[in-house]
């Protein structure tokens, strides 16, 4: 309880200390120098900072666009380049299509198969020669013609 009373008459010496200390004295209003009235020099600057501030933000604009314009440009180039890739590709299989069909109309031809009557049908043995011959002959074909695969 002692130190309480020791606290409170320490707090209240420096309320007191701070009410004794004079307050620091002012310019009286009069006195002071008035603030100054826009002046055509400030005018004009501020006008022209306004606009540099504008010109700097189409600047930006400006530049974006064209680094978009630049990279748009090289994405068509690049498609461009695919698709001729494509179109050339295209063709080649087309060509490599026909030479198989060919060759393989001149193998289908190369096989000789007698007009089938119903009664031959019958006859299995006759069938399965016939059967073996043609898959000799197309296993003869896919060995001529390598197919590689697609990259």
């Amino acid at each position: 309880m002692a130190e309480r009373k020791k606290t409170a008459t320490k707090t209240a010496a420096r309320k007191t200390a701070a009410k004794r200390k004079p307050a620091a004295k002012r310019k009286p209003a009069a006195k002071r120098a008035a603030p100054k009235k826009s002046s055509p020099d400030f005018a004009a600057n501020a006008q022209e900072t306004g606009r540099n501030v504008l010109l700097a933000g189409l600047g930006f604009y400006g530049k974006a666009y064209d680094q978009a314009q630049e990279q748009f440009d090289s994405l068509q180039k690049e498609l461009e380049t695919r698709r001729k890739k494509a179109d050339k590709m295209y063709k080649e299989l087309v060509k490599r299509g026909e030479k198989i069909e060919k060759e393989a109309k001149g193998a289908i031809k190369d096989i000789d198969l007698p007009k089938i009557e119903l009664d031959s049908l019958t006859d299995r043995k006759k069938l399965d020669r016939q059967l073996k011959k043609a898959k000799a002959r197309f296993e003869e074909l896919k060995d001529s013609v390598s197919f590689k695969a697609a990259a």
